[in-house]
């Protein structure tokens, strides 16, 4: 099974991404995140703002399925503490996000992710993880 297989098939089981959208990108050996711009994941439109829902469930999923391509598991993690840091709010336009993995034990991983839009060195919003691991089977 290719990479791109994989993570749209991890996507697939994960209900709220077919809601926002998101779309899977590899680029080399690196995988990226994107949410597309939908009117409907603005939470304010004075500003206009995306919703700090959104960006914080996109910023999840996006260590979900890094989490699910670097472990050679069955099953999805799942999040046990997540702290999300707003930087600056979302504009109405692409956003992107990539994960890394700061530890990938055997029952708990610790997950950073980062999103930005048009500069990848203005963050918009941080994550910070643990997620439970599945059993190895």
């Amino acid at each position: 099974m290719t990479t791109l297989t994989h993570i749209k098939d991890s996507l697939a089981r994960i209900p709220y991404a077919q809601m926002l959208g998101v779309e899977p990108r590899m680029e080399e050996e690196t995988f990226t995140l994107v949410l597309p711009f939908k009117q409907d994941n603005i939470g304010n439109p004075l500003l206009p703002a995306l919703h700090g829902g959104a960006v914080g469930g996109f910023l999840e999923i996006c260590a979900i399925v890094q989490l699910t391509l670097d472990m050679n598991r069955t099953g999805q993690p799942k999040p046990i503490g997540i702290s999300v840091d707003y930087l600056r709010r979302g504009k109405p336009e692409d956003t992107y996000a990539q994960a890394t993995i700061a530890r990938l034990g055997t029952r708990v991983a610790n997950v950073r992710v980062t999103a930005w839009q048009s500069d990848k060195d203005s963050p918009i919003a941080t994550l910070h993880g643990n997620f439970l691991l599945p059993p190895k089977t």
